[in-house]
């Protein structure tokens, strides 16, 4: 064993830096954390909704499941005893999901009731034309998605490359290098260096899989999904990898993310997406092809070798789902609230404002800057994080505000006021 003192020169080099790193001591009570006993608007959590923080929709679900029925630990993979009824319900509500969305054609004028009316009409018609256009196969993080994909999917014996956005998160950067194929990185949402990384890719590649987020964690920034559809409609070797991870439950008439609300569901082939964020639940889907989600689970390492999530836990994604498309007025007011929010950040910064979405960054440049400004908003009464390299490049250190529906209009006064 190598002496403690590496480490520690390490740790030390770190806190000089400002960027060593350390789990905070937090309490939650409703939407409010505590930390060091003051109470704190939290601008930093992916509950962009505000359904973790809802206690009403957890009495609800106590109150509509028997705890005798449901167990709290699951024990064993999916492959072995860790598969329950909750999981298999689960699989086929997202794949109905899907697929109900993809149809959802004439539903920007409905209201809730005949959107409700809809869902039961269609679900009838889903149910008896199985089997769906894309199959579900549910996992217990995102991380476990993206480190899990990509290699399974390259097993196949293609030679196959992959081209991914600069920006895609640090789980698919992973996927793709422990895939152990030919790889390059196309600059950020820059479809004409991807076009030429296209071009150059010769014949000698027998698949090309495009791999991106719908929307970007830190930049608060979409992909032009329209125009990676267009790209795979211009070769037949090219398939489509996106993240939703950010994206579900804040974007399309029944949720489903940025490929729902720009109409291009059934033209991505790996949709992936999380119940982690907006959903306030635990886990992750991948919804593509039923032959291969076949072949994920015979190959998908992140799968075979973890525990599965409780019986308990995809009791809780089923009840968040069934009322996600529900969400209207939530939706809304988290874009009407971020808009807001991105107006002022623009008034005050030095940077360019990149977000169109919840996700809006308030770019500092140095480290200690981006860590001041943090200890100025925890007095002003907010949770608001900095973000460091290597989260993002050098000299872009940041507050990383995240807005979510729940959020006061005299919160949000306060919080410009402190910027």
């Amino acid at each position: 064993m190598i002496s403690l003192s590496h480490y520690q020169q390490q740790l030390d080099y770190l806190n000089k830096a400002e960027q060593q790193r350390a789990i905070p001591s937090l309490s939650h009570t409703g939407r409010y954390l505590y930390r060091d006993n003051q109470r704190l608007v939290n601008v930093s959590s992916n509950d962009y909704l505000g359904l973790a923080a809802d206690t009403s929709l957890a009495a609800e679900f106590l109150a509509l499941n028997n705890a005798e029925t449901l167990r709290f630990g699951s024990s064993s993979s999916r492959l072995l005893t860790g598969n329950n009824a909750e999981i298999d319900q689960l699989e086929h509500e997202l794949s109905e999901w899907w697929y109900l969305a993809l149809n959802a054609d004439h539903l920007a004028a409905h209201t809730g009731t005949a959107i409700k009316n809809d869902i039961e009409e269609k679900s009838d018609t889903a149910s008896a034309t199985p089997p769906f256009m894309r199959a579900a196969l549910v996992v217990n993080s995102g991380y476990h998605a993206n480190i899990g994909l990509l290699p399974a999917l390259t097993k196949v014996p293609l030679a196959t490359l992959i081209l991914a956005d600069k920006l895609v998160h640090a789980s698919l950067i992973d996927g793709i290098q422990l895939s152990r194929c030919d790889y390059q990185r196309y600059r950020h949402n820059d479809h004409t260096h991807l076009r030429q990384l296209l071009a150059k890719a010769d014949e000698r590649y027998e698949r090309i899989i495009i791999v991106t987020e719908s929307l970007f964690s830190m930049d608060g920034d979409f992909a032009d999904l329209k125009d990676l559809v267009a790209l795979k409609q211009s070769d037949p070797r090219i398939e489509l990898y996106v993240d939703e991870a950010h994206a579900v439950g804040v974007f399309g008439h029944y949720g489903v993310g940025l490929a729902e609300q720009t109409g291009t569901l059934a033209d991505i082939d790996y949709l992936v997406g999380t119940f982690g964020k907006a959903m306030a639940s635990m886990g992750a889907y991948v919804l593509c092809h039923p032959t291969v989600k076949a072949w994920l689970i015979n190959t998908m390492r992140s799968l075979i070798f973890s525990t599965a999530l409780p019986a308990v836990n995809h009791a809780w994604t089923r009840f968040i789902l069934a009322k996600l498309p529900y969400y209207f007025a939530e939706r809304q007011r988290l874009a009407e609230l971020a808009h807001t929010l991105r107006e002022a950040v623009a008034a005050v910064s030095t940077q360019p404002m990149q977000s169109d979405s919840h996700i809006v960054p308030y770019i500092l440049g140095s480290n200690a800057a981006a860590m001041a400004k943090a200890n100025e908003l925890r007095v002003a009464g907010f949770y608001a994080l900095p973000i460091r390299p290597p989260t993002v490049a050098k000299g872009s250190a940041r507050i990383r505000l995240v807005i979510n529906a729940t959020l006061q209009d005299e919160e949000l006064q306060a919080l410009i006021k402190a910027l």
